[in-house]
């Protein structure tokens, strides 16, 4: 594969992006919707075959969640890109300007990154939100899907294509790197000449290999073993529905609850409810001593377990003794992803905000809110677990930087 050509038309086709105003880039954002919208049977049956192949594989339900294209799914993909279409254009906002006493006036001003890779594994869907975020805030995309996705994101990559250049747009502003050896995917982690920033979005694995080979810039999107805390003061029907919907509406999502810690004060009434409650979707519980000897169902974790992004029907439970203890267990143990506490108290919700390391902090909610779409961003690039340039879901104005813009009238340093 001729991975310098793949980057040398990418950066060719900076300029026809990065000119563009943003109702021309809407008109085309819409035109690649409809298109996606004409061609739904040709994307189910392209992901038919991926499908069909990963069964035979014996993927894991979950993994196979994920790469798995339904017409929810698809109308998902475009009503993402239309919700860009709503959102303003970051591109060109002027970030306030100063006046200097030597009266040089200086401004910032949101521009492009330029050309974003994005590595991903078998999530079809990702292909869409990547390129529409890109496209909207002037920048080229280049895409490494996952092998197991590869038939589906052709597709959808042909008819990204084809809808720009009916439209008169360089179809070269997305890119599309199908199947690789190992030795070629670490090449494109060290092109640096031609690509900017390089953005992976998956598990664990895929992410450490793209940290530790890349010699790109990163912005890194984590893994989610992500907690909820049930205080002494929680409603316990209220922690009941969040939980249930935070552990089993979707396992294979990094949103997804993967830890439970639960008060001491009220284990002994409120683990018996859960165990109930779980058991509907037969979640296995592993818990640590003081919990298993509330519950037979419960089976004793390991120190492996407090850390486990799961994936899976399977969720691990502390007991502790005070909203302290809870605070440093979770700070130990998570991804700084998304954490939330239930309770009533205003204090204890607010010392968990403070106190908790994360990118998203909740209070009485699930952590499945974790979502560029649910943040009312359109789409999102990845959930952001770093602290430099990008945090939590990255939408439209965490895929830009910004230039130094200044004015003077003949001024020249004494």
């Amino acid at each position: 594969m001729d991975l310098t050509k793949i980057c040398k038309e990418a950066v060719a086709a900076k300029p026809s992006i990065a000119k563009a105003g943003s109702n021309e880039k809407n008109e085309a954002l819409k035109a690649v919707a409809q298109a996606l919208d004409a061609e739904r049977d040709a994307i189910k049956a392209a992901n038919d075959i991926d499908v069909k192949r990963a069964k035979e594989n014996n993927m894991k339900p979950a993994l196979l969640d994920r790469l798995t294209l339904t017409d929810a799914r698809i109308d998902g993909m475009i009503e993402g890109l239309l919700q860009l279409v709503k959102l303003e254009d970051p591109v060109g906002e002027v970030l306030g300007m100063t006046k200097r006493p030597n009266g040089l006036t200086i401004g910032k001003k949101r521009v492009p990154l330029g050309v974003v890779a994005i590595i991903y594994e078998a999530r079809p869907n990702v292909t869409v939100d990547a390129f529409g975020l890109c496209f909207k805030t002037g920048n080229v995309c280049i895409l490494k899907g996952g092998s197991d996705a590869l038939n589906s994101t052709k597709a959808i990559v042909t008819i990204i294509k084809d809808a720009l250049t009916g439209v008169a747009f360089n179809p070269d502003v997305i890119s599309l790197i199908g199947e690789c050896s190992h030795e070629e995917l670490k090449e494109l982690m060290r092109m640096n000449d031609y690509i900017d920033v390089i953005i992976p979005r998956g598990g664990a694995g895929l992410i450490k290999s793209v940290v530790n080979n890349a010699t790109i810039p990163v912005i890194e999107t984590g893994t989610g073993n992500c907690h909820i805390y049930v205080d002494e003061t929680a409603d316990f029907n209220m922690a009941l529905d969040i939980i249930y919907n935070a552990k089993t509406q979707r396992i294979g999502v990094c949103n997804a609850c993967e830890s439970l810690v639960v008060h001491s004060a009220v284990a002994k009434e409120f683990i018996p409810l859960l165990v109930e409650r779980l058991k509907t979707k037969d979640v296995e519980i592993r818990g640590d001593e003081r919990a298993c000897e509330i519950s037979d169902y419960i089976v004793t974790a390991d120190e492996a377990d407090w850390g486990t992004e799961y994936l899976d029907y399977i969720i691990s439970l502390r007991v502790v003794d005070d909203i302290d203890e809870a605070i440093s267990h979770i700070n130990r143990y998570n991804t700084k992803h998304s954490e939330a506490i239930i309770t009533e108290s205003y204090n204890n919700a607010n010392k968990f905000l403070e106190e908790i390391d994360a990118a998203c902090v909740y209070v009485n909610a699930s952590t499945r809110f974790t979502d560029g779409f649910e943040f009312g961003f359109g789409a999102e690039i990845g959930i952001s677990t770093q602290k430099l340039h990008a945090r939590g879901p990255m939408g439209l104005k965490e895929l830009t930087t910004y230039k130094y813009i200044i004015y003077g009238n003949g001024q020249v340093r004494k």
